[in-house]
């Protein structure tokens, strides 16, 4: 899979511990800071409704295990 740039559609994995529902989320990255050189944390805006629900609207994803570029070009 191509490497996640800024601009990307992805969804991003929450837990329980987060205090949120569980589950996967839309949204769109729109910052990447470097945290080492194999890993970043990647920003990410998320889409209407999942800030709605989560009464979150950004968030900072590490593991890239919890988060998954979208692939768009599916129909």
């Amino acid at each position: 899979m191509a490497p996640i740039a800024i601009g990307d559609r992805v969804r991003i994995r929450l837990n329980r511990e987060l205090g949120v529902a569980e589950g996967w989320y839309p949204g769109t990255v729109f910052r990447i800071d470097p945290y080492s050189a194999h890993r970043s944390f990647y920003w990410v805006e998320l889409d209407p409704d999942a800030q709605a629900l989560l009464g979150i609207r950004q968030i900072s994803v590490l593991n890239p295990k919890n988060i998954q570029k979208l692939d768009l070009t599916s129909t």
